[in-house]
């Protein structure tokens, strides 16, 4: 085993030489980038809590899942555009065992959860009402979504060659995004 593998907690500033590291100023352009999503697109960047349980309950009807799948159906549901995480999830999952609306039931050293009677009856009430992931997947939405996940997927490759590639790299890597920002708002002189 690599010794030098962290085992701990996963810190993405790590990733690009920590605070004043090569690829520091790769990640606060990153983190920026991200933001000013947020601010224009008028979308939650995150759904509330009682979407999260009425997604978890939608699911949970349809048949019984582990935590890591409904997270992974939402997200699928979305298009990739809400992937709650397992901080919101999981809390989720106790308060409706707590609640009595569902079981879990260990399963290949997983918890698989299944809803209760009652959680039956609160399926059937959230199903009168549209998925929660429904507000993301509209096509009316998508280009809200579509946009910002590209650009996020560019700076990922643009810190994968300040991590890793060579000046010579680095500096074509550079043109490139030159050119990608001059088309871009080539685009929009065009309308």
């Amino acid at each position: 085993m690599n010794s030098s593998f962290p085992t701990g907690g996963f810190n993405i500033e790590s990733l690009f030489g920590g605070p004043g590291g090569p690829g520091a100023a790769i990640f606060d352009a990153m983190d920026q980038f991200r933001k000013s999503f947020e601010q224009r697109t008028g979308g939650p960047s995150r759904m509330a809590r009682g979407d999260v349980r009425a997604a978890v309950i939608t699911l949970l009807a349809e048949q019984p899942m582990h935590g890591y799948q409904i997270i992974n159906e939402i997200a699928e549901r979305s298009g990739g555009s809400w992937k709650p995480s397992a901080g919101s999830v999981y809390p989720t999952l106790q308060l409706l065992a707590d609640e009595g609306l569902i079981t879990a039931e260990e399963q290949n050293g997983r918890k698989t959860y299944s809803l209760t009677g009652a959680g039956r009856e609160e399926a059937e009430i959230a199903a009168e009402k549209p998925a929660p992931w429904e507000a993301f997947s509209s096509r009316e939405g998508s280009h809200l979504t579509a946009l910002p996940k590209a650009g996020m997927d560019l700076a990922g490759a643009a810190a994968q060659v300040a991590r890793t590639g060579t000046p010579a790299q680095v500096q074509e890597a550079v043109t490139v995004l030159e050119e990608a920002r001059r088309r871009l708002y080539a685009i929009l002189a065009e309308s």
